[in-house]
């Protein structure tokens, strides 16, 4: 390595970082910034600025990281549906495998099918035998078309051949409010959003979307063993600079986020609000994006939404 890239990749860094979260604040991508931004900042001895950027099913945060400089100093969250928007979308600005790479794997989770009080329904089979009922009555939230929880929804659908409704918001923030305000019947929610609400009474879940049941909700069934064999839909938040970031700081990244992930406090914080910690090699993060590139394009297909945006 040349003198002056070494004491830059030595120096690095030497001023303010800032973590992009493509969701307004209170969703599980913002929960999950702001708990490794603090340990971020105590460690490299710089501010470590949260900047929401909402809107787009991500993009509009996505491509914000695109136009700020590849020198380490920006990161983005990027959630499940950064590698499904190039599917789902007609035009998108930017290729997650030719733009960006990949700092670390985040977390990884469930979702809870959760449902507002008002319904009268107590499990999967009641949920959709209900929905066979009232076609087009039943309405579903999710955090922004084509993000994963949206496709859970597609997938959840298509499986129980019912006709349920899709709305759309800008985050997890606003799908919680307007769940618990019951201007929305059902969502496929975050558990680091829901579970408390469920704890509280103040909305029912009724299933767990991974294909074994989790020991945070051990009491709720998945929905594959409840109702629909097969079914699992699991969401994910990870860590990406620009493509062209200098090596150095890339390293230096990932050894910061894989070492607050291991962290006993951290790790026992993301378990208790129903998520896996789950951190990576720069190599396993950029198989991990093309593996699911590949999964989730196939559900778009198959739900008709390829070039419907």
């Amino acid at each position: 390595m040349p003198e002056c890239a070494a004491q830059k990749a030595e120096s690095f860094p030497s001023k303010p970082l800032r973590i992009v979260v493509p969701f307004p604040p209170g969703g599980g991508a913002d929960i999950l910034g702001r708990l490794v931004s603090q340990h971020m900042s105590e460690s490299f001895g710089q501010p470590v600025i949260i900047d929401n950027r909402p809107g787009a099913g991500s993009m509009i945060g996505v491509e914000a990281v695109m136009k700020l400089p590849a020198d380490g100093y920006t990161l983005l969250i990027a959630v499940t549906g950064f590698v499904i928007n190039p599917t789902l979308y007609h035009k998108v600005n930017y290729d997650p495998l030719r733009d960006f790479t990949p700092v670390s794997l985040g977390i990884r989770f469930p979702y809870l099918l959760v449902v507002h009080p008002s319904l009268p329904v107590n499990t999967v089979k009641e949920l959709i035998a209900l929905a066979k009922a009232r076609p087009g009555q039943i309405t579903y939230a999710s955090s922004g078309t084509g993000l994963a929880n949206h496709l859970a929804g597609e997938m959840f659908k298509d499986a129980a051949g019912i006709d349920i409704v899709h709305v759309p918001y800008k985050g997890g923030g606003p799908v919680l409010t307007e769940m618990l305000g019951g201007q929305v019947s059902m969502t496929f929610g975050t558990v680091l959003q829901t579970l408390p609400q469920v704890r509280a009474g103040k909305l029912r879940a009724l299933a767990v979307t991974s294909a074994k049941r989790v020991s945070f909700a051990a009491d709720l069934p998945t929905i594959a063993e409840t109702a629909l064999p097969g079914f699992e839909a699991i969401g994910w938040y990870s860590f990406a600079v620009a493509a062209g970031t200098p090596p150095g700081a890339l390293a230096k990244l990932n050894q910061e986020v894989v070492r607050i992930l291991g962290l006993p406090a951290v790790r026992e914080r993301l378990l208790e609000l129903g998520t896996e910690p789950n951190p990576s090699s720069v190599d396993e993060a950029r198989r991990f994006y093309a593996g699911e590139m590949n999964r989730w394009s196939k559900v778009v297909i198959r739900a008709g939404l390829k070039g419907s945006e």
